[in-house]
């Protein structure tokens, strides 16, 4: 049995919430997919949630260590002597390690850990093939599309993750991300996560078929001219794709010489607390990668 718990932390980047997920084990024990963040009464719903179940949570298993998904850990673990596993090279303190491409035992679970850098070089994916369920994190969310920001997160190692999704996990038939409603039918999703990012690049590509941009450019080419509370993100998603085609020699980039308006800077440097509030703050920041600081701008050419 799977239940899905959502943190009271609204905001245009986590959505109704992140989703915390509670897995009976099958002996009396529970494990806990991504706590979530430090917000006490969530904390309180995940064992309660358990309780009703009549269950111990003994383990706590991250996605990623962004501040949503995992500040929660200590203070859940502390309440129940639960035990901490993350990614091998994850910043989160924890217990132990998760075993990479390899089965993660919970109690009569046998739940495959797969590695699945992208969205964060940290991200696994859990597969718990008895249900045929995808536990995705924010590589896949219930609605809508995923960031991907440097230099946390890059675009070729997030396409080839969700390549892998589509071809090693074809019997998948359940998502549950870390946002959003849970997705019924997963090979659909995971086929329109794959045709949106290869869409985005040939806008991308497109928008400099027809001379140089640069990112603000682009932002307001492919999605629209008017501010948005998401501008941000758009604008490091773009930088990602940006980055992938430098690396491959399909784009150039050269310094303008013109210094930032007010609304560049704003765009690629926002004032996080007014977008999302002094409690989201932090999470934004690793979500679209603020501590890269965008304090000039290149100009982007498509190489012919």
């Amino acid at each position: 049995m799977v239940t899905l718990v959502r943190a009271p932390n609204p905001s245009p980047m986590t959505l109704a919430g992140t989703n915390s997920y509670v897995l009976d084990c099958g002996d009396g024990t529970a494990l806990v997919i991504d706590p979530g963040p430090a917000i006490d009464r969530h904390v309180s719903a995940l064992i309660e949630t358990a309780a009703a179940q009549r269950l111990t949570i003994t383990r706590v298993a991250l996605t990623h260590g962004h501040p949503d998904h995992a500040l929660a850990a200590p203070a859940l673990a502390a309440a129940t002597g639960a035990s901490i596993y993350a990614h091998p090279g994850s910043r989160i303190a924890r217990d132990a390690d998760l075993p990479l491409e390899a089965g993660f035992a919970a109690g009569s679970l046998a739940v495959h850990v797969m590695d699945a850098p992208g969205h964060t070089f940290d991200h696994v994916i859990f597969y718990l093939r008895a249900e045929r369920a995808l536990f995705t994190g924010d590589t896949i969310l219930g609605e809508g599309t995923t960031v991907i920001a440097p230099p946390g997160g890059a675009m070729r190692p997030y396409q080839q993750t969700l390549q892998r999704l589509a071809s090693e996990f074809a019997d998948a038939r359940t998502i549950y991300g870390g946002h959003g409603p849970v997705v019924d039918d997963a090979q659909a999703k995971i086929a329109g996560y794959i045709a949106h990012r290869a869409m985005r690049e040939e806008q991308i590509v497109a928008s400099l078929r027809e001379g140089a941009r640069t990112i603000p450019d682009l932002v307001r080419k492919i999605y629209g001219p008017e501010p948005h509370a998401l501008w941000a993100a758009m604008a490091r998603q773009i930088l990602a794709h940006l980055l992938a085609l430098q690396a491959e020699g399909r784009v150039v980039a050269r310094p303008r010489k013109a210094g930032l308006s007010a609304e560049e800077y704003a765009m690629l440097n926002p004032d996080l607390e007014a977008i999302a509030g002094s409690d989201e703050a932090a999470a934004l920041a690793a979500e679209i990668g603020a501590e890269m600081r965008l304090e000039s701008l290149d100009e982007y050419t498509l190489v012919c």
